[in-house]
């Protein structure tokens, strides 16, 4: 009779904890996929129009920090979309999709494709 309780008890224990285990290992495991192949590319793409080149922010206005630039027709991944300050009567702002996630003015950026979603 008692040892049938304390089983019970601890195979609960054990079930729960594998599948507590797997639970956590199961995104570690799928983000791996993409390991070893290669930098992995944007749904959405554009070129760099400005002339000087493009101002890379930390936010979506021209008083967030400047992170760094991109030259005059160099090719950069967006994230998404979103409305901040205006640029020259435009709010649009996109979300690069390099490692940094920064934000540069649409009006700096021309869209090779499809508009990205909004975020």
């Amino acid at each position: 009779m008692f040892p049938k309780s304390k089983s019970g008890k601890f195979g609960l224990c054990v079930v729960s904890g594998a599948l507590a285990g797997a639970v956590v290992a199961g995104p570690a495991v799928a983000a791996d996929d993409d390991e070893g192949e290669g930098e992995v590319r944007a749904r959405y793409e554009g070129r760099v129009v400005a002339r000087s080149g493009l101002v890379v922010r930390t936010g979506p206005s021209t008083h967030y920090s400047t992170v760094g630039s991109k030259e005059y027709g160099a090719i950069v991944g967006i994230a998404c979309r979103l409305n901040g300050q205006r640029v020259r009567g435009n709010p649009v702002w996109y979300k690069l999709s390099d490692a940094s996630y920064a934000w540069s003015s649409v009006r700096d950026i021309v869209n090779d494709g499809e508009d990205p979603q909004w975020c």
